[in-house]
Order: C-alpha cells, then structure tokens, then sequence
C-alpha cells in the first residue's frame, strides 16, 4: 500500500514538472491552494478529506488505505517537491514523454494501493463508486471527474495547458490500460473497513481473541 501512494505521488509530481500543464486534480489543488494559502500536499489532504466525506455517503468503505491515501500522498509530494530531484521539462516534446510517464506511474501507484484492499484511496473511491452506480467502464469513469476537476480548477486559477486536455484524455485509459495489463478489476475488490483492520490487528476477528 505504501509503495503505491509512493509511486502515485511521484507521478504526480513528475507530472507537474512536464511544465506543459497540471494533470486535472492537480489543476484543482493548485488553484485552490492559491486560494486558501496552504501548500500543494496540504492542499490535497484538505480536498482528500472533503471527497472521503461524500463517497461515504455513496456506500464505500473507510479503511486503512482510504486514510492513508489522504494523508501520505500529499506529504510524500511535499517532500519530493522540496527535495526537487525531478528536472523541469525544458521543451513541448519532452513535456509530453514525462506527463503519460507520470499518468502511468500514477495507474500502477494506483494498482498497487487498491489491491492492498485496505480501502481505495478518495479519488478513486470516487471513481469507484461512480463506476458501480453507472455501471460505465472505469476509463471513462475517470475521464468525467477529471474533466469536472479540471473546469473548477480552472475557475479558481489553476494553471491549465496543453498538458491537462492531454490528460483529460488520457489518464482514463492509462488507468484503464494498466488495469487490464495485470488483469486487474477494481469493482472486484472487497476492501477492508477500518474496522475490519482495527479487529483484525487485535486478533478479535472471526472470534478470536487477543
């Protein structure tokens, strides 16, 4: 689960260093970020926290993976950001190369934490539960709430570029692509509840005792 929301943190960031513009979330994190005044990873906590609050209310779990997804993704990009190991991308081709890099590192970030099953992360919990209420292919899922965080954070000053309608496009089917790469099904997954982990760790489960 750690490795994931690693990998999908650096995705993130290697997506933002393309410099041709941000990923849709990250459109809406960094024109909300401007507005609140708090950095990028805090900001993505804060809106972490708000997405889990209505999946909830669409029917998924709250687990392990769903906090931490929330919490470790935002600091890890901080940290990276700071670190500052990743270049900037200096021309349009090569912005190009590292932004679907940085969207396929962010699907197998994504592969690796879901099938932990200790909860998806608030994104694509969201995605998640779009995808079972619609019943439309998880690409396309993904695709729609991009575009609808895209059109905020452009309305709240995000920057937005060639390299975001390459990725509203795109990112669906990366995720898409990767999932069916390793023959993977999300809408498959049974993820643990926090309480199913806090009963599981106190050897409670099933009957058993500590």
């Amino acid at each position: 689960m750690v490795i994931g929301l690693f990998l999908y943190a650096c995705g993130i960031v290697v997506t933002l260093k393309a410099n041709i513009g941000y990923a849709p979330w990250e459109v809406f994190h960094a024109g909300l970020s401007g507005k609140i005044g708090l950095s990028f990873g805090l900001t993505s906590i804060f809106v972490g926290f708000i997405i889990i609050v209505i999946t909830a209310f669409l029917g998924e779990k709250i687990g392990l993976g769903t906090i931490s997804n929330m919490i470790l993704i935002g600091l890890f990009i901080d940290a990276i950001l700071f670190i500052n190991i990743i270049p900037v991308s200096g021309n349009l081709m090569i912005g190009i190369i590292m932004l679907v890099t940085g969207l396929f590192i962010v699907s197998i970030g994504t592969y690796f934490y879901i099938k932990s099953a200790f909860g998806a992360g608030p994104r694509d919990g969201l995605m998640i539960a779009f995808t079972r209420k619609t019943k439309i292919p998880v690409g396309i899922c993904r695709s729609i709430i991009e575009l609808l965080a895209t059109f905020a954070g452009w309305r709240l000053g995000g920057m937005a570029g060639i390299g975001t309608v390459i990725s509203v496009v795109s990112v669906g089917f990366c995720i898409q692509i990767t999932f069916k790469i390793l023959r993977f099904d999300v809408a498959a997954i049974r993820h643990e509840s926090l309480f199913d982990t806090f009963a599981c760790l106190s050897g409670k489960k099933n009957g058993e005792t500590p």
